[in-house]
């Protein structure tokens, strides 16, 4: 018998634990919105965390839209010579790009590299008592590491996105005249068209903020909830990457959804 109802009790269980952890990231929440509201944080280890996490991505990032922006064309060519619909490559690529590849790959790349470190950064000061010795110090470890590394991290893929639209924009431009023969002016005629417009843009750009908030919340909770020293640091950091694509899917869909 317990056998046939064990599926039943591990969706249970993971049920709860899901709910415990969005409840804790919601306190986490709640400290960072308190802190910030009185700006209540070291501002210099926030420009540092804005080296590190942000200059510091932008190879990986211009990398990763570039080709990005050149794979949509090499989906789009062959349609694009079966119509001869060369002035819409433009308006095609461009919305794919600005509404959810560039900011979804982005924030998955962002995730992997910034996020991931964020949690083995927390996580070993952690396992090391050097959050406790903060607190020992009196100093408050949410407004001295929690609140720089979490506005750090959602400015650094709001700006990031930025970044990857328009590098994938130029990366699509230049494949589509190599692949289809499409001149660059034409693309970008075809771009700034009557069929986009600046929702486009910001629907993309908004995603990313919310994606930035999701990402730094769970980061920063499994860092700071690490245990078992360097083991428990590695499954932070695996339960991070997980945690943060599984929630810029679903805040995907959501958002998708709301804005239209």
């Amino acid at each position: 018998m317990s056998k046939m109802f064990s599926p039943i009790i591990a969706a249970r269980e993971g049920l709860f634990s899901l709910a415990g952890t969005l409840g804790k990231m919601g306190i986490i929440a709640h400290q960072i919105g308190r802190r910030l509201f009185r700006l209540d944080f070291d501002h210099e280890e926030f420009w540092r965390n804005m080296y590190k996490m942000g200059v510091k991505s932008l190879p990986i990032v211009a990398l990763t839209a570039l080709f990005t922006g050149a794979t949509m064309v090499v989906q789009a060519a062959p349609i694009v010579q079966r119509y001869g619909a060369q002035q819409l490559l433009g308006w095609g690529a461009g919305f794919g790009i600005l509404r959810e590849v560039g900011p979804v790959l982005t924030a998955l790349m962002i995730s992997g590299r910034v996020g991931a470190n964020n949690t083995a950064e927390l996580g070993t000061m952690t396992v090391t008592e050097q959050i406790d010795a903060l607190r020992a110090l009196a100093i408050d470890p949410i407004a001295f590491l929690i609140v720089p590394r979490f506005v750090a991290i959602v400015l650094t893929l709001f700006l990031s996105t930025l970044y990857a639209d328009a590098v994938a924009l130029i990366g699509a431009a230049y494949a589509g005249q190599a692949l289809v023969g499409v001149d660059p002016s034409t693309f970008y005629n075809g771009l700034t068209s009557g069929y986009m417009g600046i929702a486009d843009v910001t629907n993309g750009l908004i995603k990313s903020i919310i994606f930035g908030i999701a990402m730094g919340l769970a980061s920063c909770h499994f860092g700071l909830a690490v245990s078992g020293g360097a083991p428990g640091v590695g499954r932070a950091v695996n339960a991070t990457v997980v945690a943060s694509a599984a929630g810029i899917f679903v805040v995907d869909y959501f958002v998708s959804f709301i804005l239209g």
